[in-house]
């Protein structure tokens, strides 16, 4: 009897859909978002209700099989699959509730973020998560979550009031501030390794029209610059990532420049209408415009602005920097320039406003003094190329000094410890709860925390 045998008798009569290889559907739901080395699962099952989620997490608990459980497929090394295990596929644990009334929002652990934002807006209020609609919100909360609203409102994480989780024995409990509290905090930025969280419980903030969109500059290097140093400035209502990238084949930019380097500002205003010419204006000024799709819109629309990278093979490093020098600025546009893959980019998200407001140790997120999270990023649909595109990530990313704290949800490399995320003091305290709540580690496929006394020694 193979292990996934004994799987199958464990959960004996109970009703979960499982789906292995050879059977109807198996190639649709096996996939992660990226590319892989092809290995594939030995059984993924799809629970529908939390009772069933217990019923596998016992299952991989008693059998001992490689086990990984997937939400939303995102994250870019590929946590959310096994090779020759089983996958807890949460994706038909659909469902968002939202409460006017009390300003609340409710996600399963199968609801994405365009799900959420959607039904949301219906009320006109939303919770600010990243910039990409397919995203599953659980698994976006429990890293970070740095978009459109996360100067004004905080990372998505802080707007957490409460999870139900599932631990490692079965055991269904609720965290929040009152129950459960220290898991609870290590929820919010300990990634996936303290359980299944079935439902998440979200603060929303008014939000119907912002003024927002992409603005697009030749690649000046003091553009980069210019553009950091307006967010450092900005008001809280004023949050944005910038791009220095390859120009994409989009029919709003000259066909001379696909594929070559420009820098583009994705921008959100979510203030005051009429305060947006002036908050934005600084923006504006910081290059030689190519392209302004900046207007009012709904809030919901932003999120149209990111590709689909749905079978992409990723090579990625991310880190925190204070800015972008002009120096580093040039050399980082001739690196795009010269990438192996046709998506090439450096991906900066200014932080500051409501993120660094809170405690450091109020939540297992613990860069709120950093000025700027900074990800180097190289994906294209060829994984003979992986190897070269890798060496352009990492000869990109010495150029800036990316190394130290990582930020959790961006991590590319399977092999990365959470060592390399958290600070010493933080990681001690993950690891305190990880005793408490999963002593055997069945929740490893993440950045993984490990149940032990002391943690392994940060990056340098």
């Amino acid at each position: 009897m193979t292990t996934i045998d004994e799987v199958r008798k464990t959960l004996g009569g109970k009703p979960v859909l499982l789906v292995a290889p050879g059977d109807a559907g198996f190639d649709g739901v096996a996939p992660v978002v990226f590319a892989g080395d092809g290995a594939e699962p030995a059984l993924v099952a799809r629970p529908r209700d939390v009772g069933e989620v217990s019923a596998v997490v016992r299952a991989a608990a008693a059998t001992g099989v490689p086990f990984a459980v997937r939400g939303g497929g995102h994250a870019y090394a590929r946590y959310g699959t096994v090779a020759g295990g089983l996958v807890l596929d949460l994706r038909l644990l659909g469902g968002v509730q939202i409460d006017p009334e009390r300003r609340v929002g409710i996600a399963s652990a199968g609801t994405t973020a365009g799900d959420y934002t959607g039904a949301a807006a219906e009320h006109g209020l939303a919770t600010g998560f990243g910039d990409t609609l397919s995203v599953g919100v659980p698994g976006l909360a429990l890293g970070g979550g740095i978009g459109y609203l996360s100067r004004r409102d905080g990372l998505t994480l802080d707007n957490v009031l409460g999870a139900e989780v599932v631990l490692a024995d079965g055991a269904v409990v609720r965290a929040s501030d009152d129950e459960n509290p220290d898991l609870f905090w290590a929820l919010r930025g300990g990634g996936g390794n303290f359980g299944v969280v079935t439902r998440l419980d979200l603060r929303l903030t008014p939000m119907t029209v912002v003024t927002g969109g992409l603005l697009a500059f030749a690649p000046d290097p003091r553009t980069v610059g210019a553009l950091l140093a307006a967010a450092a400035a900005a008001p809280d209502e004023l949050s944005l990532m910038v791009n220095v990238m390859k120009a994409p084949p989009a029919p709003f930019l000259p066909a001379e420049r696909h594929g070559t380097p420009i820098v583009v500002a994705l921008v959100c205003h979510s203030g005051a209408p009429e305060d947006a010419d002036a908050a934005l204006a600084p923006l504006r000024a910081a290059g030689t415009v190519l392209v302004d799709l900046v207007r009012p819109q709904p809030y919901p629309d932003l999120f149209g602005l990111a590709p689909s990278q749905a079978g992409m093979w990723p090579a990625q490093r991310t880190g925190f920097v204070q800015t972008v020098v002009e120096d580093v600025a040039a050399q980082v546009i001739d690196a795009v320039r010269t990438a192996p893959t046709p998506v090439a980019v450096l991906n900066l998200r200014p932080m500051g406003g409501a993120i660094a407001r809170v405690p450091r140790d109020a939540t297992a997120f613990a860069h709120r003094d950093r000025e700027v999270l900074a990800t180097v990023g190289a994906l294209g649909p060829d994984g003979g190329r992986v190897a070269e595109a890798r060496d352009w990530v990492g000869r990109t990313a010495d150029a800036l000094g990316l190394g130290g704290a990582a930020y959790v949800n961006f991590v590319a490399d399977p092999g990365a410890g959470a060592g390399d995320a958290y600070p010493p003091a933080t990681l001690r305290r993950l690891q305190a709860v990880k005793r408490q709540v999963d002593p055997a580690n069945l929740f490893r496929s993440n950045l993984n925390v490990l149940p032990v006394e002391e943690p392994a020694p940060a990056r340098a």
